[in-house]
């Protein structure tokens, strides 16, 4: 891993108990392929970076690993479900330890989710109108 130590912190940076409840569930190296070049915790922090900012892979600052590295580890973890398994697991956790029930026994769905719903294919679209001028013999 890269020795390397950034010079700034961002907000979006993980505490070191945030990054012990994260750290089992990142994925080992592949066996027999080459060692891990990167701070996984960097990778980590870029991401979030990323999110919470919303700027471009190739905005990243430079004292975060590559954005193509960066980028790799996203889409890796992203397709393997890595991402929506760590959430369901720290949202049982946290409900846990609020004294509630794992899972949600509820959920809430909008009236525009509904009326968006009711509609399907071709009834979801308005025709176009014509034009008066259209009408005049």
């Amino acid at each position: 891993m890269s020795g390397t130590v950034r010079s700034r912190a961002y907000d979006t940076d993980l505490r070191n108990d945030e990054w012990e409840l994260i750290a089992p569930h990142i994925p080992a190296p592949k066996p027999g392929g080459r060692p891990r070049a990167v701070d996984i915790r960097e990778v980590v922090n870029a991401i979030f970076y990323l999110l919470k900012t919303g700027c471009q892979w190739r905005l990243l600052p430079h004292d975060f690993p590559p954005y193509q590295t960066v980028n790799w580890y996203w889409n890796q973890w992203r397709d393997s479900g890595l991402w929506q398994n760590l959430n369901d697991l720290l949202r049982r956790d946290l409900r846990s330890a609020a004294g509630r029930h794992d899972e949600p026994s509820a959920a809430v769905i909008d009236s525009q989710s509904l009326k968006s719903a009711e509609k399907g294919g071709r009834g979801a679209t308005t025709p176009a109108r014509k034009s008066w001028g259209a009408n005049v013999t």
